[in-house]
């Protein structure tokens, strides 16, 4: 049903945390864990030209639930259709359903899974939540490869938030909003977590289509 629904529509040239952000006040703002940093491997020599989507997600590093290194936007979202919710392992309230709806999301796409649609959670407690944590979280929900539940150092973990529009400074304060984005096409949409899974999947699938106003 709409009324449940909330979407935001942008294209690459604009600030992907306006599409994921309700009009409301401003989320803070974390540290940012590249300041004082040179991200080039070898000052001096000229660094690879980047695109506006991974200027603006950065390259933060994370942990899956298999304990494996991924980078925010080359790994986890270029050139990919993703399916983003913030959660805690320890949360008794609004994230068992959030996720229940994300097992749905993940069992309606069939073998898209992991192929054309990425399902990606991520922890807003990353002190607690360890990969192992999450692999054991993960199996109640029976994640098939596909659905990735990320974790890390905080400040990373913080920074990617705040790229979704995501970021809290207190993990009960965390968003119940789901953000599904076509990084190739620049088409983002925001919905709320607990609506009826069958209209998410509907969002879902519309995104995962767009071909991009061709």
């Amino acid at each position: 049903m709409k009324r449940f629904i909330l979407t935001a529509v942008i294209t690459l040239g604009l600030s992907a945390a306006a599409a994921a952000q309700a009009p409301q006040q401003p989320a803070p703002k974390p540290a940012d864990p590249h300041a004082g940093h040179d991200m080039s491997q070898h000052a001096g020599q000229p660094q690879e030209k980047k695109s506006v989507a991974a200027n603006y997600f950065s390259d933060v590093e994370l942990l899956d639930q298999d304990g494996r290194k991924v980078r925010f936007y080359t790994d986890v979202l270029k050139g990919k259709t993703v399916v983003v919710n913030a959660f805690f392992t320890t949360c008794t309230s609004v994230c068992p359903p959030m996720n229940r709806n994300m097992e749905k999301i993940q069992d309606a796409l069939g073998d898209r899974l992991g192929r054309d649609v990425f399902l990606v959670s991520i922890s807003v407690d990353p002190a607690t939540d360890t990969p192992a944590r999450l692999k054991e979280y993960a199996a109640k929900f029976h994640a098939k490869p596909g659905w990735m539940f990320l974790t890390g150092k905080k400040e990373n973990v913080d920074w990617a938030l705040y790229k979704l529009g995501q970021y809290v400074e207190t993990k009960d304060d965390h968003k119940t909003v789901i953000i599904v984005g076509n990084e190739p096409t620049g088409l983002w949409k925001k919905a709320l977590g607990m609506a009826r899974a069958e209209e998410l999947i509907r969002i879902v699938q519309e995104t995962a289509a767009d071909k991009g106003g061709k």
